[in-house]
């Protein structure tokens, strides 16, 4: 067990085609593409919050958030490299409007939020290449366990938002809620160790060009993810203030 978007049975069954390899430049080449595809959309919605077109906004938030989940799932099921770009732009959509909505409320939070996010890949991306925390399969059952724990979780308190409930201290600002976050970010967080050996035994084994998307989809999930757990963390601390 592993990544739920990048896992291990579908790694060892993968076939290798004849051609040119996956590799690891190209996966992170490939990544920085995505990465400029999401900052531009997250900067034209960003920027339609500041101009007052707030519907506009909302609109395209929304659409980028359900637009770039359907995507994602078809990527996951069907290993469709196509959809990848196109996941990125929708998640890039939604971000910039989230982020747009809690810059207004607490300024400055978006700017902390980046550099945590980044500060968390390059210090796992240490980790990782330093051999402190090695990928094993008790280590990826770990963190896919606890993954999928979460995921129920959020969509408990999902459904139960449509009758009036949610779950206990999952959103409070309280010493327990604030803890939570805390340990789901470090979930987060491990998840690229994760993404990184996926990445690294995808080229040692060398599986189809193709792959590399695959691999880069896996890793801007993550990074998506954590980015918005640390927003959340960072809202609750202020509120404590």
């Amino acid at each position: 067990m592993s990544n739920p978007i990048l896992n291990e049975k579908f790694v060892n069954q993968e076939q290798v085609l004849q051609g040119e390899p996956m590799t690891v430049n190209g996966t992170i080449q490939i990544a920085a593409f995505l990465g400029i595809l999401l900052v531009a959309a997250a900067a034209f919605v960003w920027t339609r919050f500041s101009m007052g077109y707030t519907d506009l906004a909302m609109m395209l938030t929304g659409g980028g958030l359900i637009v770039g989940f359907i995507a994602a799932l078809f990527v996951i099921f069907t290993r469709n490299k196509f959809l990848v770009p196109v996941y990125a732009v929708c998640e890039g959509m939604f971000l910039g409007g989230i982020s747009a909505q809690f810059e207004a409320s607490y300024p400055g939070i978006v700017t902390q939020a980046v550099a945590g996010t980044f500060a968390a890949l390059f210090s796992m991306l240490i980790l990782y290449r330093t051999n402190i925390i090695k990928c094993t399969d008790k280590f990826r059952s770990t963190i896919f366990i606890a993954t999928l724990s979460i995921a129920a979780v959020y969509l408990i308190n999902f459904i139960g938002g449509f009758f009036h409930m949610q779950v206990p201290v999952l959103n409070s600002s309280s010493p327990v809620g604030i803890a939570i976050s805390a340990v789901i970010c470090l979930v987060a967080a491990f998840n690229l160790i994760i993404d990184f050996d996926f990445i690294e035994r995808g080229s040692q084994m060398m599986l189809p060009k193709d792959m590399e998307w695959y691999g880069a989809f896996g890793l801007m999930v993550t990074i998506v993810w954590l980015y918005l757990e640390i927003l959340r963390l960072l809202a609750k601390l202020s509120d404590r203030r």
